[in-house]
């Protein structure tokens, strides 16, 4: 996964976090659902940039983490959770961003060394030998 429970908190506060997860009025955090959201936003983020990179990746790059934030907020909210307008628009900003790297418009961020994470689309283009040809036929002409 991109994010934990406790970068959730820090980003968000514990607050948010509880009212986000707290199906059952406990006045607790549950962390089981907390950790379903998270899920999501992994294997959303995972769909989009699966194609360009090998997962799971080397080193989770930290712009990728803000994006899981996003999206597991968004993915929380529902029938009782308010999706306001900030989340919403938070949420459509990291689809965004994660279609730009899909395409290739955009690359992760940085590696522990320092250099950028190596995608891993494009295409080889192989000749073999011709199998026809004027002197593969036999006859010279018509």
């Amino acid at each position: 996964m991109y994010a934990s429970l406790e970068d959730m908190v820090l980003r968000f506060g514990e607050r948010e976090v509880r009212t986000l997860t707290d199906r059952d009025n406990t006045g607790e955090i549950d962390a089981a659902v907390l950790a379903g959201g998270l899920q999501a936003a992994s294997d959303e983020i995972n769909g989009y940039i699966g194609g360009r990179y090998t997962l799971p990746l080397p080193v989770v790059p930290s712009n990728l983490r803000g994006i899981a934030y996003d999206i597991a907020r968004y993915r929380l909210t529902g029938t009782e959770r308010v999706c306001t307008d900030e989340i919403r628009g938070r949420y459509r900003a990291a689809i965004r961003y994660l279609e730009n790297v899909a395409n290739g418009w955009v690359t992760l961020a940085t590696t522990q060394n320092g250099g950028t994470l190596q995608g891993n689309a494009g295409a080889a283009f192989f000749s073999g030998r011709r199998i026809w040809g004027r002197n593969q036929t036999g006859g010279g002409g018509f």
